[in-house]
């Protein structure tokens, strides 16, 4: 039997965070946004509705959701500020690895903070010569004693200028390539640890930047299970993060052609609303569709991973088609809304460069 219902408690859930979205986020989106800073503050309040705990274990303060419910937060948050689909993200990407494979010891004292929304977290994987291949990547951690010297770049990273962690995947062992390959929780207040910001075009409330590790000494107890098993758990991480990521454009997209919608409905040419002309309401309708079945294509890899079934090609497809259609989608917006949309008062340009 197909049943394409949600819960009553993820229809409350989507209800809740619909009216935060709507009343503490669409208000201050592009300040914050122009502002080019990470509004800490917000993460706690995400914290206080359970976002940034959703797969997090209860025992660690978090709210264990499924993976369909985590969805449902990005897509909701993502109407709301892109930047701060973020801390959905990461978090129960961090979160998962965690709390599957770290010690009590590291579960003890990580989960806390991060389920709370107190601790920000990144997750430091890509480097200048390794993206989507993390088997590619030329940082080291070399036993030493009771620590390990890590060595080398991280770029591209969220949250690289706020974060006061991060999860760093390195070679533990060069020889055996991405079998090799080790996760560590690495303070960022840790000596050799430093940080550059970037100057993007978008998405510059998320710090986005590069990391670099210089004879970095990681305490050997912040090994994140076994040594040379890190590739598995990034790799099984990346397929949670791209149905996330897929539902956070998807969210600032619907959000962008709802706010069109009411736009075309109202101002008149001609002495006829826009939304009359099949040249402006045909294309709408096309986007809407498009961005309806990526949203349930999201939807049901997040119910396969619920249900421990196969979800790979589901995920990269999410990840591959999410963000394309949802910025044609905002230029439509962008497009329909005259001169004004081009505007940083208005949030579609901020949406279009995400």
């Amino acid at each position: 039997m197909l049943d394409f219902s949600f819960t009553e408690e993820q229809d409350y859930f989507r209800r809740m965070l619909k009216d935060l979205a709507k009343d503490e986020l669409l208000p201050n989106y592009t300040k914050w946004d122009r502002e080019g800073i990470t509004p800490r503050h917000l993460w706690k309040r995400l914290g206080d509705v359970g976002i940034t705990g959703l797969r997090i274990p209860a025992e660690y303060g978090g709210s264990e959701a499924d993976c369909v419910t985590t969805g449902i937060a990005a897509e909701e948050i993502g109407r709301g500020d892109f930047n701060l689909t973020y801390a959905v993200m990461l978090n129960a990407l961090i979160g998962e690895i965690i709390a599957s494979h770290a010690s009590e010891e590291l579960k003890d004292q990580y989960l806390p903070p991060l389920a709370e929304g107190t601790s920000i977290f990144g997750i430091a994987i890509t480097e200048p010569d390794a993206g989507t291949d993390a088997g590619g990547i030329k940082s080291t951690a070399l036993r030493d004693g009771d620590d390990y010297i890590l060595n080398g770049e991280k770029s591209g990273i969220s949250v690289a200028t706020e974060a006061d962690a991060f999860i760093v995947f390195a070679k533990t062992d060069p020889s055996l390539g991405n079998r090799g390959i080790s996760a560590f929780i690495v303070p960022s207040n840790l000596e050799g640890v430093d940080s550059r910001g970037y100057e993007d075009m978008g998405n510059v409330a998320i710090g986005r930047g590069s990391v670099y590790f210089n004879d970095v000494r990681v305490p050997a107890n912040h090994l994140i299970g076994e040594e040379n098993k890190g590739f598995a758990q990034v790799m099984n991480g990346f397929d949670l993060s791209r149905l996330l990521i897929g539902l956070q454009c998807v969210g600032a997209a619907f959000q962008s052609l709802d706010e069109t919608i009411e736009h075309v409905k109202t101002r008149k040419t001609f002495g006829k609303a826009l939304a009359t002309y099949q040249g402006v309401s045909f294309p709408i309708v096309t986007h809407y569709s498009k961005l309806e079945m990526l949203k349930w294509q999201a939807y049901r890899g997040l119910w396969l991973r619920d249900n421990n079934k196969k979800h790979s090609k589901e995920s990269a497809s999410v990840k591959w088609l999410g963000p394309l259609y949802s910025q044609e989608a905002i230029h439509e917006c962008l497009l329909l809304n005259g001169h004004y949309a081009y505007t940083k008062e208005m949030p579609l340009e901020q949406r279009y460069v995400m």
